[in-house]
Parts: C-alpha cells; sequence; structure tokens
C-alpha cells in the first residue's frame, strides 16, 4: 500500500535518500518523489527540465505500516504521514491508479501535446490524455497546465508541462 509522507519543501530528495539507507528493503518496498517535465526557455532555446510534482510530499509502498512508522520516528526531517485524525491512512485505489497512470513506473508525468479548438482543449498524446475535465488553467507561452484533483484527502493544483501546438478560434 502507497502512504503519503509530508516533508519540508525542499528536502525532498534528501529525505528520500535517507530514508532509502536507514529503512530496510523488508519494510520499505520503494520510496519515491514524483516529478513532471516541463519546458522553460534558456538562452533562446526550450530545454526540457524536471521538477517535483507534489511540493514537499513523498510516496511509500509498504506493506506494515506500524514498522515503519516506528523506523521514520528515527529521520528527523520527517514532518508527518497523512492519515485521519490519529489513525494512517494509505492512498486509495483510485490514487493510487492515478499515480501509476499519470507518472508511471518512472513516476515522471511527461510533457503532454494537444490542440484548443473552439475554446476546448483537447489532448493528442501525453499523461493527460482523457484528463482534459480536470484542467483549470493554460499558459501557452509557458507551457504549463495546472489541474485541480483531489487526493490525500483534499482538493490538490498540480502543474505538469503542456505544449498547445495550435490553438483556432
Amino acid at each position: 500500500m502507497y502512504y503519503v509522507v509530508q516533508v519540508r519543501s525542499g528536502d525532498e530528495e534528501r529525505c528520500m535518500l535517507e530514508f532509502g539507507l536507514r529503512i530496510k528493503k523488508d519494510i520499505l518496498q520503494e520510496c519515491f518523489v514524483p516529478h513532471f517535465e516541463e519546458k522553460k526557455k534558456i538562452r533562446g532555446k526550450w530545454v526540457v527540465q524536471e521538477r517535483i510534482l507534489f511540493p514537499g510530499y513523498m510516496f511509500l509502498e509498504t506493506d506494515d505500516i506500524d514498522e515503519l512508522y516506528l523506523n521514520l520516528r528515527t529521520i528527523p526531517r520527517l514532518t508527518k504521514l497523512l492519515g485521519v485524525g490519529e489513525y494512517i491512512v494509505p492512498l486509495n485505489d483510485e490514487e493510487e491508479d492515478f499515480l501509476m497512470r499519470f507518472g508511471g513506473k518512472k513516476h515522471l508525468v511527461e510533457m503532454s501535446e494537444g490542440i484548443i479548438e473552439h475554446s476546448q482543449v483537447r489532448i493528442l498524446s501525453g499523461p493527460l490524455m482523457g484528463m482534459e475535465g480536470m484542467i483549470k488553467k493554460i499558459d501557452r507561452h509557458k507551457r504549463k497546465a495546472w489541474l485541480e484533483m483531489e487526493l490525500f484527502g483534499r482538493t490538490q493544483i498540480v502543474e505538469v508541462g503542456l505544449e498547445v501546438a495550435l490553438k483556432t478560434i
């Protein structure tokens, strides 16, 4: 099962390495920080870069949350495991499927490509295919889209890369 850990923004990668070193593989099967691709113009050229998809959050896969929790308490950078009240709650099946479909095994949301026809977004390729209804805002010049979705028991605004090749009126 997948669990969400809240850490200080900017410490995600460092915490992921520390968790990997301090926690046994039989307790922590996987620890990851999802990223997304974005295009930035640097010195006149468009360059693809990776950025953290959910700043301040990490994802852990374990079958023994109690043992994992005891191990995590020894790590000073950990803020908290997300849950409801005093209970640590895993991601539900829908959230887990979404993360795996959206980022894949590499946990990387690649650039999507689409067009805007008569004020309607149509995604032609990439992980945003079929998610047009979740897109709340598009910035064609920065090549980004913002999605609104339910994750971790709350509404999240998620920034991803989107190349809009054509806009018709």
